[in-house]
């Protein structure tokens, strides 16, 4: 194969038909294990009228209705007695695993055995895609607890080889690095970049390290911000997307869409309206479905789950990496995204005009912004806080130039706006650490609406 090795080659080069019947009997084998073991789904085929063998293909998917995070939240204690998504005997459950409860009550999950081999299957894939060998020993950033993502990679890792410097947090001393001389780290980028702040700080340069390769996840990001990360550490940055709910994607060497592990997991795109599949390379909310190997068990799985993330599928041709799973845009959270003047406003697109290099010799990368209402009728005022090395030296204006004209590069339909005085744009420079988002516990929110709907 073109350039390099694969962890399941005969899953991750199947030709696409074959592929797609692989998928359509997966599909018709979890569905019908959903309705023989799980609770909610005997109740809920039931409920909507649904015939469980009449689901032949993932077409068919379609016919099914969405279920969302609060589904899950409203099936489970305290809201019912039981957790009616759990699909086996309490006697299989390996873990119990939640996720982080940022929008909410955690969600409870239920993981078999087999659940975790298969969750290791996906991130093993992904590392082994990105260059990843025994030859690797790589720092984990993530934490370990109720989230599955640093337990799933130490697996992953272990079933490639590979050594595991499981420190679960960015903050650990350099002599990790200078006495383990691990290969690579996973973590956020912005973790990465404090990471090479204290490095510096202490007299190391990221460059005389022996990191040869970077795993950003956790969050989207910016292309620019990748690229100045990159710089910092001189090696590439590798995109990972993974939940508790199973979805884990990954860049290839190739850096040319995230691979979707298709026999494991089936992600279709739909239309805002939720009522539709998009066209490849329109962008929609992504909705996954869990799929199952036949005789496959599972503790917990999910059918037409709306991830609340949006994302465009780029190809389903052959990569140049010889894989033939599909590829996807990095994908961003609903809840990261605010409207103006009936146009989507993202965070990334905040961040990609902070990390501009013109800009970024003065500027740390840590960044928040606000929308509010401005102070006269129709007006709305975007306020961006960035913060600076040292603010009294730089150059306001100049780095607000950069900033603004690259936002408005990007957004048409603002910039119209912008032009036309209803939207205004505030840059303001502020000390390291003077962010409002250094004082809130938990991940940091970047973008806020404060208008008053």
């Amino acid at each position: 194969m073109p350039g390099e090795s694969c962890f399941s080659p005969e899953i991750e080069t199947m030709d696409r038909s074959s592929l797609n019947s692989l998928i359509d009997e997966r599909v018709r084998y979890t569905i019908r294990y959903a309705a023989d073991h799980s609770p909610f789904y005997r109740h809920w085929f039931r409920e909507n009228g649904i015939n469980p063998l009449e689901i032949r293909v993932h077409e068919d998917l379609l016919e099914l209705p969405i279920i969302s995070g609060k589904t899950i939240r409203e099936h489970q204690p305290p809201v019912t007695s039981e957790f009616e998504f759990l699909s086996t005997g309490w006697e299989n459950v390996f873990s119990i695993q939640e996720t982080s409860g940022t929008s909410g009550t955690p969600k409870g999950f239920f993981l078999t055995w087999d659940d975790w081999k298969r969750y290791a299957e996906k991130y093993a894939r992904s590392f082994v895609s990105q260059g990843f060998s025994k030859k690797d020993r790589i720092v984990v950033c993530a934490s370990y607890g109720m989230n599955v993502g640093a337990n799933t990679m130490t697996i992953a890792a272990q079933r490639i080889g590979m050594g595991i410097i499981p420190i679960g947090k960015c903050s650990f001393e350099s002599r990790i690095l200078k006495s383990y001389k691990p290969t690579a780290i996973v973590g956020s980028v912005f973790k990465l970049l404090h990471l090479v702040r204290r490095l510096r700080a202490e007299g190391l340069s990221p460059l005389d390290t022996s990191i040869d390769k970077l795993v950003a996840g956790g969050e989207s990001f910016a292309d620019e911000s990748r690229e100045y990360l990159a710089g910092l550490w001189g090696c590439p940055v590798y995109n990972t997307y993974g939940s508790t709910e199973g979805t884990m994607c990954g860049e290839c060497t190739q850096v040319a869409g995230l691979h979707v592990p298709e026999d494991l997991v089936h992600l279709d795109v739909y239309d805002p309206r939720m009522a539709s599949f998009v066209n490849d390379g329109e962008c929609g909310r992504g909705v996954l479905t869990t799929l199952l190997p036949v005789g496959g068990k599972a503790g917990m799985l999910l059918l037409n789950y709306d991830t609340e993330d949006t994302t465009v599928v780029l190809s389903r041709d052959r990569c140049a990496c010889g894989r033939t799973h599909m590829r996807i845009h990095n994908p961003q959270r609903e809840a990261e995204t605010a409207w103006i003047f009936q146009n989507s406003l993202n965070r990334v697109d905040i961040e990609a005009a902070v990390f501009q290099p013109g800009n970024m010799d003065y500027l740390t990368g840590e960044y928040e912004a606000f929308i509010h209402p401005g102070e006269n009728p129709g007006e709305t005022v975007l306020k961006v806080s960035v913060e600076a090395l040292d603010p009294e030296q730089c150059d306001r204006k100049g780095i607000e130039d950069i900033f603004v004209n690259r936002f408005l590069k990007y957004k048409p339909g603002l910039a119209q706006h912008y032009h036309d005085g209803d939207l205004r744009i505030q840059l303001t420079l502020t000390r390291t650490g003077g962010l409002e988002l250094h004082t809130l516990k938990g991940r940091p929110k970047r973008l806020i609406d404060r208008r008053n709907h």
